[in-house]
This record gives C-alpha cells, structure tokens and sequence, in this order.
C-alpha cells in the first residue's frame, strides 16, 4: 500500500510515520518486512529525515513530500495514488482550520483515496461549546460526505498538552482551572499515534474509536495525582472562567489560544470528555498510559 501521513513534522505525524516505516503498524515493536511506502506529507518535507529513528531512516520506504493544507494543488498532487491518508488535523485558528480541513477532504476525494483514517476528538459535535470539536464535527461530516473510506480517530485531551495546566499546581499546591465538576479521560499522546498507525493498516471501519486513558478523573482526582507526584497536598480550586482568561492574558498567551483554552473548559464543564474506552488495548495490544505515568515524565 501507499500510505500519506499529513502533519509529519509534527510531533505525532512523526510518530506515525516512524511507526510504519519500522513496524509496518502500531501493535508490535521492532523492525520488519514493511510492503507499503509511506509518503510523509510537510509543508516543509525537507525537515522529515531529522524527526526520524534511524531505523526508519534506514526502511528506505518514507517519502518526503511537499502538502501544504493552504495550498490546494499541492495537496492533491500529494495524494495521487495514495491508498490510505492519515489525516492528522491541522491546528490553529478554527475557521481557518476548517478551510484547510475542506482542501484536504476535497483532494482525498478526487484523487480516489480509498481510506482516510482521521484524528478527531472525543467532543466532535457542532453543538459543542469548544471550537475545535465544531470543526471535527465539520469534517467528519466532509469526509463521510466524500466517497472515500472512513476511519473517525476521536482521541480525548492529550496529557501532555493539559500538563500546562497541571504543572503549576506541582509547585503551588493549587490546581485551579474553571472545569466545574467535569470529567476527562486524559490520553498520552503516544497511545493515540500508535492507535493512527495501527488503524491505518486496517479496512475502513466507517464508525468513531474514542481513543482514552485508562481512567476518568474529576479534577480533585487530578489533584490527588498531582499530589502523589509532587509530595505536597494539592488542592482543586474551581475558578470563574473570567480568572482563567485573565490569567492566560497577563501570560501574553495570543488571544486565539485564550478563546480556544476557554472553550475548552467550558465543554470539560459540560462534561464531554469523560468516558472511558478499551480502544487503545484492543488496537495497540498495550494498555494505555495513565495520567501519573504521563505526567511523572514530564514533570
């Protein structure tokens, strides 16, 4: 087969792309006899060889190749030929995101893409007060709209993206977000790009896999994690949303990513990420990452 992977100087995009050069899928670890070339799309292919492990250097099957989600012709260029897309989402502003979004899905389906396996979210739903989730709930309707296979990868909040919210508290002994009784299955960023990898290799299964952590916290049971991890009391104080902003603003934090955080939280309030799936054991073979595992490597 032919698998592109878009996003592939991203962290994850990386991990994909090394994932099928050396193992052929996410279940399994070390090399193998690999039967599909992998097109690693960039906007700067250039940077692709350096984000590699040697041995996926030396598999001689990933090609770098220039796709850029603004340029329309290069992405279609890009996906002639391509048998699966993993289609990893953009980031970014939401409208602009969105048209993106659209390039991508209207160049998978007219160069025939027989599977495209999407990175959504757990809350890919239009009513959904968090900005990203809308442009997920767009896109997943895009894509069933297109022709082509679908694979709906609806991965929770990563760990590693949320420990900048959680670090602080290591030091403070406050963990103090405007989350309300809310609860999340946060996942490891690396679960969910074996799960990619692995769902790549697989037929269409033309449905959603909420891809989670192994267990759903409130955010006092997030404390009590940090509080194992930093050997001090932590305490969970749930602040007004306006705190929150105010806060991220005398960061000098941009004025998209306030919006986009607040949003955030206020879908977290509404308690849209808290289920728990078997997906990542039943793709991967390995039992997901639990928050303290994560966040202890990262603290």
């Amino acid at each position: 087969m032919r698998i592109a992977v878009t996003g592939s100087t991203g962290t994850l995009g990386s991990q994909v792309v090394d994932l099928l050069a050396t193992t052929g899928h996410g279940t399994h670890d070390g090399p193998q006899d690999v039967p599909h070339e992998v097109l690693a799309l960039a906007r700067r292919p250039g940077a692709v060889p350096a984000l590699l492990s040697p041995a996926a250097r030396a598999s001689g099957v990933v090609v770098p190749v220039r796709a850029d989600y603004d340029d329309a012709g290069s992405l279609r260029a890009a996906l002639r030929g391509v048998d699966v897309l993993v289609f990893v989402s953009s980031d970014g502003e939401a409208a602009r995101m969105l048209v993106q979004h659209e390039n991508v899905v209207r160049a998978a389906s007219a160069c025939g893409v027989g599977h495209v396996v999407y990175l959504s979210g757990v809350d890919a739903d239009v009513a959904s007060p968090f900005c990203y989730a809308f442009t997920n709930g767009r896109t997943e309707a895009l894509l069933a709209e297109s022709g082509c296979g679908v694979t709906f990868a609806r991965a929770s909040l990563f760990t590693q993206f949320f420990a900048g919210f959680l670090r602080p508290a290591l030091l403070s002994g406050e963990l103090r977000v405007p989350a309300g009784s809310g609860r999340v299955a946060l996942v490891s960023r690396a679960d969910v790009g074996r799960c990619l990898a692995a769902l790549a290799l697989l037929p269409a299964s033309g449905r959603h896999h909420d891809l989670t952590g192994p267990e759903s916290f409130t955010f006092e049971g997030l404390a009590g994690v940090l509080t194992g991890i930093a050997g001090i009391p932590v305490s969970y104080t749930d602040v007004p949303e306006g705190v929150l902003v105010e806060t991220l603003a005398g960061s000098g934090e941009d004025p998209w990513w306030t919006y986009a955080y607040s949003t955030m939280f206020a879908s977290v309030r509404e308690d849209r990420w808290g289920a728990v799936s078997g997906e990542v054991l039943g793709l991967t073979g390995r039992a997901p990452s639990s928050v303290a595992e994560v966040l202890a490597g990262t603290a």
